[in-house]
């Protein structure tokens, strides 16, 4: 888990993998890497979804991406806000970016899927990168369409989410958990199975008993509303839940917000984060957190990954991409302050089992594959 990310290049080169209010548009000027580094002969432009790309989620990780290609690559880089999240809103600051050059186009997230289906044919000039999406036409049934000048790029949400949940057995050792996810979009339910499966493992091979009650697993319904994230959050802790794994954005940070209120009050209480190392989210004395780990997805080395292979002649296009254990594209983050060593050494060997194939965890509701 703690090794770097193995190159997606690398990756698509060898082997096609399946997956299954208005803001003036936001602008990050471009900076330079020093020495010798190349310079891309393109510019790089990203439209992000809602939210800011300090959301701790897909912009910010998307932006992070970008922004550490920019360091190697020194090419001119550039987001827009959209100002809404609606087909027509993605659709008109892609096409904004194109006409100001921006010829390489990155999407964080399931909504651009129609706006990249009808770009990627009106700018066959330009290049695309949707994360965790793939380019439909939007019709009921409609098939994936994903062109020569689009990359579309998934994660393995259960394998990231199952070795959250042994974690979270291992640590917690009995009592409860539960689950508030967002909406019910694969993503998440993908997590949410992985955390169950997880936890079900460590129980059956760990020691742990560690109980996830049918009333504990709740979809909000939004990635936005984090009074009621609040409210979910405070209903589970008083049931008797002692960790909630939050898959929900904005609802999330209110599932957050309430553990660090009962916490300050004296309850023994943990989040694990989701996406990206919500550590920090959770903090609510001197270096002090309510998030016992996250659920993370690389989703900054996709970024930055197409961006490098695009300097090298070497896009994927036409690919669909999945980042999952064996290529270090999913785990828990670099740094797990709440967690001992003992317990990340346990995390680590179930990691190695399974990109070895020892483990295989469903990426659909049901128990854990033997």
């Amino acid at each position: 888990m703690k090794k770097g990310v193995i190159s997606l290049i690398s990756l698509a080169l060898s082997v096609t993998m399946l997956a299954g209010c208005g803001d003036k548009p936001a602008t990050e000027p471009s900076g330079g890497a020093g020495g010798d580094a190349p310079k891309a002969n393109f510019k790089v432009g990203m439209v992000t979804d809602a939210g800011t790309i300090d959301d701790k989620s897909f912009n910010q990780g998307t932006y992070e991406g970008i922004v550490k290609a920019n360091e190697d690559f020194k090419m001119e880089y550039k987001y827009l806000k959209p100002a809404g999240t609606t087909e027509a809103d993605y659709t008109k600051e892609i096409g904004n970016l194109y006409d100001a050059g921006f010829k390489f186009i990155v999407t964080p997230g399931f909504k651009f899927e129609t706006a990249v289906f009808k770009a990627q044919d009106k700018y066959t000039d330009a290049k695309f990168v949707i994360i965790d999406g793939t380019p439909h036409s939007g019709e009921e049934g409609a098939a994936p369409v994903v062109k020569e000048n689009t990359v579309s790029i998934f994660f393995a949400e259960h394998e990231a989410g199952f070795l959250a949940g042994v974690a979270t057995a291992l640590h917690v050792k009995d009592g409860q958990a539960g689950f508030i996810g967002g909406m019910e979009i694969p993503p998440v339910q993908k997590f949410n199975w992985g955390f169950q499966q997880g936890v079900t493992y460590a129980n059956d091979n760990l020691g742990t008993k560690l109980v996830i009650n049918k009333e504990n697993v709740v979809y909000q319904g939004t990635f936005d509303d984090v009074a009621a994230g609040n409210q979910l959050a405070a209903q589970m802790y008083d049931r008797g839940v002692n960790v909630i794994f939050a898959a929900a954005g904005g609802v999330g940070v209110g599932a957050i917000n309430e553990a660090k209120t009962r916490v300050q009050n004296g309850k023994d209480v943990w989040i694990v984060g989701v996406d990206v190392d919500q550590y920090q989210d959770g903090v609510y004395e001197g270096d002090k957190s309510v998030v016992l780990t996250s659920a993370v997805k690389k989703i900054d080395q996709a970024a930055y990954d197409m961006i490098k292979a695009e300097t090298e002649g070497k896009f994927p296009g036409g690919q669909t991409l999945t980042l999952d254990a064996t290529n270090d594209g999913v785990g828990l983050p670099e740094k797990n302050p709440n967690l001992s060593e003992d317990i990340l050494k346990q995390v680590d060997d179930v990691f190695n089992k399974i990109k070895a194939g020892e483990i295989k965890v469903a990426g659909e509701q049901g128990e854990l594959i033997k």
